[in-house]
């Protein structure tokens, strides 16, 4: 696999498209395939040796992993949405995207910076109309009447799109899926969702977990219509209250330890004068000693 891509650049087109998290690339099959490319450098320098000689200078490992094409479709439907906020015009797919393709590519070039990667063309935006996934996932997210048996117009409907988004959720927020992912399994247990009696809230935790999920590949303002079709409010209170116990834990406990340090450092200080009082063996001996009829040390000074 690794090899065919290096050895040929024309056996996998890579398409630069908006989206928001990554890059893409697309695998020719029987159909259409978008997967998500990510790149994973080694910290230092690493080379690929594969057989009949052939050696890769380049360590870095491509990871490809199938993407929903609506995450695709949803921004260039966004961009030809009607501002006035009415449901807008059926219009045939290559309609639709003569319009987006140079608005997105005018919008994303603007921001991007030197890098190539980040930069999109028009062309990659048209090519997605002769994926097969496309075709399929349009009716997913669009209203659309068939005019003939090769004309089919479609129209951007937001209400589809909520629709499509929250059956996403309610699948990623699967026990069976939640579970293999140490980070949202971590989350809810530090939210004391995890503790028995909790099922209700530990339901609502995975399904914020599931959102936050599909917020990595959705604009804020759809997110927040998203989450607005469910009620956290509940879940809300008893996060706060498990942060509020918490915060008032550490302060308790912090002021019982301040004045035990302050106890252990006066009786160390204490213990230091003493010290420094006390005189040492030698002199405690001295003071012990019969001295009656020595002659004192001045006599030996005095003039003879």
């Amino acid at each position: 696999m690794l090899s065919a891509i290096t050895a040929s650049q024309n056996t996998i087109p890579s398409l630069f498209l908006p989206y928001r998290r990554a890059r893409f690339a697309n695998d020719s099959r029987d159909e259409w395939e978008i997967l998500e490319v990510q790149s994973v450098s080694p910290p230092n320098q690493r080379s690929w040796f594969f057989t009949e000689g052939e050696i890769v200078s380049d360590g870095k490992l491509l990871v490809m992993t199938p993407i929903d094409p609506i995450f695709l479709l949803i921004p260039i439907f966004q961009a030809v949405k009607p501002n006035d906020g009415s449901a807008g015009i059926f219009q045939p797919l290559d309609d639709i995207f003569d319009e987006a393709a140079p608005k997105i590519v005018q919008t994303v070039n603007r921001g991007a910076s030197d890098d190539p990667f980040l930069i999109i063309s028009q062309e990659d935006i048209l090519f997605l109309t002769r994926c097969d996934c496309i075709i399929t996932a349009l009716k997913r997210i669009c209203d659309f009447q068939n005019i003939t048996s090769d004309l089919t117009v479609y129209r951007y409907s937001e209400e589809r799109v909520i629709e499509y988004l929250q059956a996403k959720v309610l699948r990623l927020s699967k026990h069976a899926v939640t579970e293999k992912s140490r980070t949202i399994i971590r989350n809810l247990a530090k939210d004391g969702l995890m503790d028995d009696g909790m099922e209700d809230l530990l339901e609502l935790g995975r399904i914020r977990a599931a959102c936050n999920l599909v917020s990595q590949y959705i604009a804020h303002s759809l997110y927040t219509a998203l989450t607005a079709k469910y009620d956290f409010t509940v879940l809300d209170s008893h996060v706060k209250a498990v942060k509020n116990e918490e915060t008032t834990f550490a302060l308790s406990g912090a002021q019982v330890i301040k004045p035990r340090i302050a106890a252990v450092t006066a009786e160390g200080d204490s213990k230091k004068r003493k010290a420094k009082t006390k005189a040492s063996q030698g002199v405690e001996k001295l003071k012990k000693v019969n001295v009656s009829g020595m002659a004192k040390l001045s006599t030996f000074f005095q003039k003879k």
